[in-house]
């Protein structure tokens, strides 16, 4: 069976005067539509990178992405990303952002009602209707994070990529989107690809988890399935014993290859 999204041995180096550094090495992953997959690993081991090749914002050195049959080798809106940074237009509203978005991927698509519909939707999808006329100066960090959210969605992508999107929030807003977003994602049925440094968040949101090696020269070391059933309700998770193996698996990982690196 073919895969929806397919990263198909990737590398990627970064060249600097006369040195070359190997950040990826034969990344490959087949992702299911439908899916949505965790990348985690320690800073430095080109996570974020392979977020931008997937995007298309950075080319492969070797290698590539195929999302549904085609070559990816550009940015487009179906792949739809979500940064750490809210990446707002402090000048316009919380609307116009989002219709920023849905005029470029729509205009010749809808109608400007139907326009203006879809971006009160998508509002409306992740809790921000009733603040649509505010500037991003005037609502909280994470209501800035739904309403990058929400200008992702509307672009109707067909991969949702979050680059640790809830990394720069506190704990109780955070899991606050992180409810958000598992409600999002089980109404939509997006496939999603996460970058996280959050091995809890990893576990709770995720179908499976992409566990990278260290860099330089990463790849992929492991890749755990999360077998619990949807919906998933983190208070009742905490004395899960599938939770809790999965957790202790990632930590694992994470502890052998951090120990790894200390004594190399």
């Amino acid at each position: 069976m073919t895969a929806y999204l397919k990263l198909d041995h990737i590398d990627k180096s970064f060249a600097r005067g006369g040195s070359t550094t190997d950040v990826l090495r034969e990344v490959s992953l087949d992702i299911a539509k439908g899916e949505y997959i965790s990348v985690i690993g320690h800073s430095g081991c080109g996570k974020s990178t392979l977020l931008n090749i997937v995007a298309g914002l950075t080319p492969a050195t070797h290698g590539g992405v195929i999302l549904e049959g085609a070559e990816v080798n550009s940015p487009g809106p179906d792949r739809a990303v979500v940064f750490q940074n809210h990446s707002l237009l402090p000048w316009l509203s919380v609307y116009d952002n989002v219709r920023l978005a849905v005029d470029k991927v729509f205009s010749g698509v809808k109608s400007r009602a139907e326009r203006h519909d879809w971006c009160l939707h998508n509002l409306d999808l992740v809790q921000m209707g009733h603040a649509r006329d505010k500037r991003p100066s005037e609502i909280s960090g994470g209501m800035k994070q739904r309403v990058g959210i929400a200008r992702a969605l509307a672009m109707q992508p067909k991969v949702l990529l979050l680059d640790e999107p809830f990394g720069a929030l506190d704990a109780l807003t955070r899991a606050h989107l992180q409810d958000s977003v598992m409600q999002i994602h089980a109404s939509l049925g997006n496939t999603v690809i996460m970058i996280t440094h959050d091995v809890d968040e990893a576990v709770l949101l995720s179908d499976r988890i992409v566990m990278m090696t260290n860099g330089p020269a990463a790849h992929i070391g492991d890749v755990l399935d999360v077998p619990m059933p949807r919906p998933r309700r983190r208070l009742e998770l905490v004395t899960d014993p599938a939770y809790l193996k999965c957790r202790e698996a990632v930590l694992k990982f994470l502890y052998e290859r951090h120990r790894f690196v200390e004594a190399a």
